[in-house]
């Protein structure tokens, strides 16, 4: 079966788990988290080699009550905690894309401490999109080019790309959206030019690796063109 070298994942649907199974907001995010892990174990052990994953929006997580946002915030802090060290060892490199500078000063700390760690022989990349928005890092690096003096006929699809959060990195293969909804929420919006698509009304909390391999089935059929 043909493999997808980088899955972006857009995670969908922790409020709505709860709420269908009698739980609060947080327990939803919890699970959420928890269904996030197995993924993560599942892409290595199927060798993916890098996976993206829609965490929270620069138009999202300001919409939240500041109970919830204080929630997710304090799991986001755990996670990165648990998980440094122990993907560190297994190869995994985790990384953020988005601009983290309007978190509070815990939060910024844990998420900078990932971008310190050592990793030799990696084998995955695993990228959190925080406070991320596809139109807004677009932007940035069109600022980042004019403040470099480039002039208009310098300026390639290379040139944005490597301004990009993502420079350096694949474009993803296989894009995945679980929860229901069919729209791309401002989701690498220019790395997903050529993305095959995959809907799925299955919540966050419960996309499984067996929904995974649903995906991948279905990516497996497709031929891709890349335009032409």
């Amino acid at each position: 079966m043909t493999l997808p070298s980088h899955i972006a994942i857009i995670m969908d649907g922790n409020r709505r788990w709860a709420r269908k199974h009698g739980k609060t907001i947080a327990e939803g995010h919890q699970a959420g988290a928890e269904a996030t892990a197995k993924l993560v174990d599942y892409c290595e052990e199927l060798g993916v080699k890098t996976l993206t994953l829609y965490t929270l929006s620069t138009e999202n997580w300001k919409k939240r009550t500041k109970k919830e946002v204080k929630g997710i915030f304090k799991l986001l802090i755990q996670i990165v905690k648990e998980k440094k060290d122990e993907y560190a060892k297994r190869g995994i490199r985790m990384t953020v894309l988005g601009d983290i500078n309007e978190f509070p000063q815990k939060v910024r700390k844990a998420l900078r401490e990932i971008a310190k760690v050592v990793i030799k022989n990696e084998t995955m990349r695993v990228n959190l999109a925080l406070n991320y928005g596809g139109r807004d890092e677009i932007v940035q690096a069109v600022q980042k080019i004019v403040q470099e003096g480039l002039k208009p006929e310098e300026v390639n699809e290379e040139v944005i790309a490597n301004h990009l959060y993502t420079n350096s990195q694949p474009d993803p293969d296989l894009i995945i959206r679980p929860g229901g909804e069919q729209r791309l929420s401002n989701f690498l919006l220019w790395q997903m030019s050529y993305s095959e698509i995959y809907f799925t009304d299955t919540l966050w909390p419960d996309f499984t690796p067996k929904e995974l391999d649903k995906a991948l089935a279905e990516y497996a059929k497709r031929q891709r063109r890349f335009g032409k």
